[in-house]
């Protein structure tokens, strides 16, 4: 906190002596760290001064990468954020005991999600099977396997961030109980084998609740995100999968439902935690 109070004037008094008092008055005064890696959103009044701007902040807050803000989008969540300052984009960000290392300019890692990373810790039991059907770099089935001490089968479907699972699976010295599968999770083999599934995805995710089902034992628990519009609230996202599990023969029953975060104007991120049950 301390240290954070003495970094914003040091920032705009370094900024001060090259930029108009106007843009100043604009610098950021939020930004997001991951790692040694900093994420700043910029105005587009500040375009020109991107990079020395990015300069400023990596040498007043130690980091070695500044990326710009953009937009996630795609089947993978990609990031492809624009560098500013710096060359290196791989980190390791350590969060709750549990070692995270992703490329910040490409892979998706939310710090606003939190919460969610630590309760997912605490909910799974030692030996229970959990399979995480979005697995990312392990994002929410890391900490079930780190401090839950759960069996985890992990599933990525980008090569790419497949890379960082596999790497965060040896960092955090789980390769015991954490097993990772590079495919689209509907070619998952498995059925009624999950204790516990993950599906931490968001915008489709109700696409994928046929295979969820199948993936589940009688009596699991699926963890189930999705965006919803505030307008269908709260009544969704839990509705849809309802519905669409007693279309397939379930039976289920909400135990939970959290906010996540605020998506974009108007619709939130949710997760609903879910007991299902074979009829």
């Amino acid at each position: 906190m301390t240290r954070t109070q003495l970094i914003k004037p040091r920032i705009r008094e370094l900024l001060s002596r090259e930029l108009p008092p106007e843009l100043v008055r604009m610098i950021p005064k939020h930004w997001v760290r991951i790692g040694d890696v900093l994420i700043l959103p910029l105005r587009p009044e500040l375009e020109p001064y991107r990079h020395r701007i990015a300069e400023v902040y990596a040498r007043v807050l130690g980091v070695k990468t500044v990326l710009k803000k953009g937009k996630i989008g795609g089947e993978f969540r990609e990031t492809n954020y624009e560098v500013l300052y710096g060359k290196d984009t791989v980190t390791v960000h350590v969060e709750n005991g549990v070692r995270y290392k992703l490329d910040v300019a490409r892979v998706m890692f939310s710090p606003a999600n939190v919460k969610e990373r630590v309760r997912m810790a605490g909910v799974a039991r030692p030996g229970e099977l959990v399979v995480d059907m979005f697995a990312g770099v392990g994002h929410l089935s890391l900490p079930m396997a780190v401090h839950g001490k759960a069996r985890v089968i992990a599933i990525e479907k980008s090569p790419y961030t497949f890379r960082f699972l596999v790497e965060n699976i040896e960092l955090n010295r789980v390769q015991d109980r954490m097993t990772a599968y590079n495919i689209d999770n509907r070619d998952f083999p498995g059925e009624d084998v999950a204790d516990r599934v993950l599906m931490g995805y968001v915008v489709r995710t109700h696409e994928f609740i046929p295979k969820a089902l199948s993936i589940a034992k009688d009596g699991a628990i699926i963890h189930y995100h999705n965006t919803v519009p505030e307008r269908l609230m709260p009544e969704e996202p839990f509705e849809t999968f309802r519905r669409t599990a007693e279309e397939h023969g379930y039976r289920v029953e909400k135990l939970n439902e959290l906010v996540i975060k605020r998506y974009a104007p108007g619709v939130w991120h949710v997760v609903d935690d879910i007991r299902v049950f074979k009829r």
